[in-house]
């Protein structure tokens, strides 16, 4: 297989729309690298540069440590799965999954062979002779799959692959690439805006914003270290919590102050926060790190202020609870132990250890 290495590249559109801005990126060999971020971001201008579909401006692409910039996308022995299958309506399924390897003039019993063997693999053999107007999304996603394992490239590309997809299908289709990867041990590089398909596929993610990588790391790196506030309020469903207030010191101890919520900072988070200038900083904390405090005796290091409940919604296994804080409208993910009571007060326990907190001018993770 093959390591892909995107180096220093720009990409420059004539009417100098700056849409990809000195990106490097390293994908090892058989690993699955996800690039994620909202719509405009630069992702698949990437991904597209990566299969020699798009120009480079400037910069290198190396797919296993050839440089490829100028070498044409049938030569550069990758395979790519698109938002929208890109299947040939008036061919069967075989066809579709056999059409690469004709125009290479393979033998017909080896053809025969690679796409039996790739449709039992993804669960399709039984649709070799139908068409894809007779297909669900899933079967024709499934086919557009099976036409690229049959050219066994060295890198697999992916373009948002499950957009068009329903939720159930969309969760079971996650599955079945992760095993498809685990199974055929190809580097593999996926572009996607969700941010669960991120978190439960990738062994390294790409977090990018107007061009340009907000952070490299692995899936709980980035969850947990988020590198500063774009990115913690985008990895994470419900997004997180985040407050702009004051700093103040009382009888040596640091807190954190928003209106009537005065929480105090552990010895840790002052720490890591002694060289910071203003008095103000952003305070962040996730939905399922805030309790019901009549529920908070799993909590080591826990801070309790007062919010007002607006809405619950429960969800089987936990309950969505929308709160106000002063006027902050911010979610908590409780556990159904007891349900929480709207239109009225109650006390909340926050798990302070795992707050974060960022500057308030550059939005860079201080702890």
């Amino acid at each position: 297989m093959a390591q892909v290495l995107i180096k220093n590249v720009n990409k420059i559109y004539e009417n100098g729309f700056h849409a990809v801005k000195d990106v490097n990126i390293l994908a090892e060999d058989e690993e699955f690298v996800v690039l994620v971020g909202p719509s405009g971001c630069g992702k698949t201008t990437t991904l597209r540069m990566v299969a020699g579909l798009e120009t480079i401006s400037s910069g290198e692409i190396l797919i296993d440590n050839r440089v490829v910039n100028d070498v044409l996308p049938k030569d550069r022995n990758i395979a790519m799965v698109f938002q929208n299958y890109a299947l040939y309506p008036h061919m069967t399924v075989f066809e579709n999954m056999a059409f690469a390897l004709k125009l290479r003039k393979m033998n017909k019993a080896e053809i025969k062979q690679k796409v039996k063997n790739a449709a039992e693999m993804l669960g399709i053999d039984m649709l070799l002779d139908r068409k894809p107007k007779q297909l669900s999304g899933g079967q024709r996603q499934r086919v557009a799959l099976g036409r690229a394992i049959v050219r066994n490239p060295q890198v697999f590309l992916f373009d948002e692959p499950l957009s068009n997809l329903d939720a159930k299908m969309r969760v079971q289709m996650r599955a079945e690439i992760s095993r498809l990867h685990k199974n055929l041990k190809t580097t593999m590089l996926y572009v996607t805006h969700d941010q669960i398909e991120a978190m439960t596929m990738a062994d390294k993610i790409v977090v990018m914003k107007d061009g340009v990588i907000q952070q490299i790391g692995s899936p709980l790196d980035v969850y947990n270290k988020p590198s500063n506030l774009f990115v913690a309020g985008f990895i994470g469903s419900p997004a997180i919590n985040s407050f702009t207030g004051k700093l103040y010191t009382e009888n040596n101890q640091l807190f954190f102050v928003y209106e009537n919520m005065k929480i105090a900072l552990t010895n840790e988070q002052r720490n890591a926060i002694k060289d910071y200038k203003s008095e103000e900083i952003i305070f962040s904390i996730r939905p399922e790190d805030i309790y019901d405090a009549n529920f908070d005796s799993l909590i080591e290091q826990k801070q309790t202020t007062e919010a007002f409940c607006e809405i619950v919604e429960p969800l089987g296994n936990e309950y969505m609870v929308y709160l106000k804080i002063g006027t902050k409208d911010i979610t908590a993910r409780f556990d159904p132990k007891k349900l929480p009571e709207t239109n009225k007060n109650l006390m909340v326990s926050f798990d302070i250890s795992k707050t974060r907190l960022f500057d308030v001018n550059t939005h860079l993770r201080l702890f």
